[in-house]
């Protein structure tokens, strides 16, 4: 059975416009992703949505704030390596009952057609070193390498066009990636 995506648009930002796909028109990935980390894991899903308003309002999609999570795609997530950059995430800690600035382990996975354009996925928390080692993010890591490739070949061929300025993308309302 083939399965299909539609793009769906996220939010349009002064820099960036984010975008998102449903698979098989279930919910888009990227709303799969807020509803599940919005009560679990509040805090880091707030530190990553203040990186997409940075990134969509300030800064643009400059490839040095995504994490390299290529595999047989061209696939990114967030937070951006780094624990130090603007917005920080920081967590209480028992141990020294001061509130601590820490890596933030959730990821978003996504895929960064170019500075103007940005494709989010889903994501979850990272437990391993790789992500392919890792039960949380390991489905989520090969669904994004995998729509990466099939968008990034999608824009090759033309079947998702630029605009004049190459600050957006044009899609057919009856366009659907579709793969095995």
């Amino acid at each position: 059975m083939n399965n299909f995506a539609e793009i769906i648009l996220v939010q349009a930002y002064r820099k960036v416009t984010y975008y998102s796909v449903a698979i098989n028109t279930a919910d888009s990935l990227y709303d799969q992703f807020i509803e599940l980390h919005n009560t679990n894991n509040e805090n880091k899903l707030n530190h990553i949505l203040a990186w997409l308003e940075k990134i969509g309002n300030k800064i643009g999609a400059n490839d040095n704030y995504f994490r390299n999570e290529a595999e047989t795609g061209d696939a990114r997530a967030l937070p951006p390596i780094g624990k130090d950059k603007e917005p920080v995430y920081v967590e209480y800690s028992d141990e020294t009952n001061n509130v601590e600035n820490i890596p933030n382990n959730l990821r978003l996975y996504c895929f960064r057609a170019n500075e103007s354009v940005v494709f989010l996925f889903n994501g979850d928390i990272k437990t391993k070193n790789l992500a392919q080692d890792c039960d949380k993010v390991r489905e989520h890591f090969k669904t994004a390498n995998k729509l990466s490739k099939l968008l990034g070949k999608a824009l090759i061929d033309k079947d998702i066009l630029w605009n004049d300025d190459w600050t957006d993308i044009i899609v057919n309302e009856n366009f659907k990636l579709v793969w095995d």
